[in-house]
């Protein structure tokens, strides 16, 4: 492989750099985002799969976040990699946010009262099937809302990055072409 470490990482600090970066989080967070700027695509079919994966991150349904992306993505013509990127605006710091204001904005829909169940964000490996399946549905319905809105705003940002991004791009390899003509000896 062409950028393997020389001695692998152990398991404890593989999981270690996933929840901490060496190199900070504003470096990841930097470099996420120019994996999504140099996607070869149109700036609508990026922003649409980045949208796509925006959307999905607000469902609870974790282990089917990467397949609804794509398959979203899909279906609006968007590109199926940005969908994946799209989905790690879900993460373990913004999932138990995500989870309360889903639930939240869902149980108003709902108009659940105040026996309505309650949401196991503290002790959720010991909850039962029956408190997970009974804040479900209003965490369902509540995701559709909050997943249009967060897409929508996510769509217009990134379609306006890459569009500037491109066309810079563009434009720098236009004068490096130029300069290139201009410094070849005429025969």
């Amino acid at each position: 492989m062409l950028f393997r470490r020389r001695k692998p990482q152990s398991r404890t600090q593989q999981i270690r750099t996933a929840m901490w970066p060496r190199g900070s989080w504003a470096r990841s967070l930097k470099y996420f985002g120019k994996r999504v700027l140099r996607l070869s695509a149109s700036p609508h079919a990026i922003a649409l799969g980045f949208a796509a994966g925006v959307l999905v991150s607000w469902t609870p349904l974790f282990g089917l976040h990467f397949i609804m992306a794509i398959v979203i993505a899909f279906l609006m013509g968007g590109n199926a990699i940005a969908a994946f990127f799209g989905t790690a605006v879900g993460n373990p710091i913004t999932f138990p946010f995500m989870w309360w204001l889903s639930y939240t904005v869902g149980s108003h829909i709902l108009a659940l009262g105040p026996g309505a169940p309650k949401l196991p964000l503290g002790n959720l490996a010991e909850a039962s099937w029956s408190e997970i399946l009974a804040v479900l549905p209003p965490m369902l319905l509540g995701a559709v809302p909050l997943g249009l809105v967060s897409g929508t705003l996510a769509y217009f940002i990134v379609r306006g990055a890459v569009r500037a991004y491109q066309a810079a791009r563009r434009e720098r390899l236009a004068s490096r072409k130029t300069a290139r003509d201009s410094a070849a000896p005429e025969s």
